[in-house]
């Protein structure tokens, strides 16, 4: 971009991509991370609401707890890059399935990671806090990022904007948090390991883009 002159429409879209990878290669460390994090202090299964809470297991909490909000963040980000990217001739039907499964995703991971934080008031863990936590997030939050990756697949099948192996790894990925989501442990970690992959095509084909020609002056 020239100094002193506003980004062409053919900047803007070069930076996209860029943008999107970037957006969520952040969100997936995030989210990856918080989620680790809470499953480690917060332990799922019977028994659990007898076991002490640690100070170490407070700090990872804590810590889950501080990661989500920017998460969100940068989910947000992630979901307008990628709207951005499809370009105007996105489904409608589709896109609309798209922004409403990633905007109920992150109201549950915020709602999940506040239930996380009543543990925080305790030296038990509260049970309904704990189960509550999970519930939204494994059941639904990560339902609606099942529905969210087959969305965004579709859009990328539609449109050739994703390669095929992308597709396949992206619908795998959806019927995974879709079916087995609530009932093995740590499967929900497939949801940022996704955003990974498709963060990293993205900065990988803005990399691999010819720059347009500057224009006559």
């Amino acid at each position: 971009m020239r100094r002193g002159h506003p980004a062409t429409p053919t900047e803007q879209s070069l930076s996209t991509p860029r943008m999107a990878g970037l957006a969520g290669v952040l969100f997936a460390v995030l989210l990856a991370g918080a989620i680790v994090l809470a499953r480690i202090a917060l332990p799922e299964g019977g028994g659990a609401a007898r076991v002490t809470v640690t100070s170490g297991q407070r700090d990872a909490v804590t810590s889950a707890v501080e990661l989500v909000p920017f998460a969100g963040i940068a989910f947000l980000w992630f979901m307008g890059a990628l709207r951005a990217h499809a370009g105007d001739t996105e489904d409608r039907f589709v896109s609309t399935v798209f922004l409403g499964s990633g905007l109920v995703f992150v109201a549950c991971l915020f709602g999940a990671a506040a239930a996380s934080g009543t543990v925080l008031d305790a030296d038990q863990p509260q049970e309904f806090g704990r189960h509550f936590a999970y519930t939204l997030l494994t059941t639904y939050a990560m339902r609606m990022a099942a529905v969210f990756v087959l969305a965004t697949s579709t859009i990328g099948r539609r449109l050739g904007v994703f390669p095929r192996p992308l597709v396949l790894a992206g619908s795998l990925t959806g019927l995974v948090l879709l079916v087995v989501g609530s009932s093995v442990p740590w499967s929900e970690l497939v949801f940022p390991a996704w955003a990974l992959l498709v963060s990293v095509y993205l900065l990988k084909s803005r990399l691999g883009r010819p720059h347009p020609a500057p224009p006559a002056p």
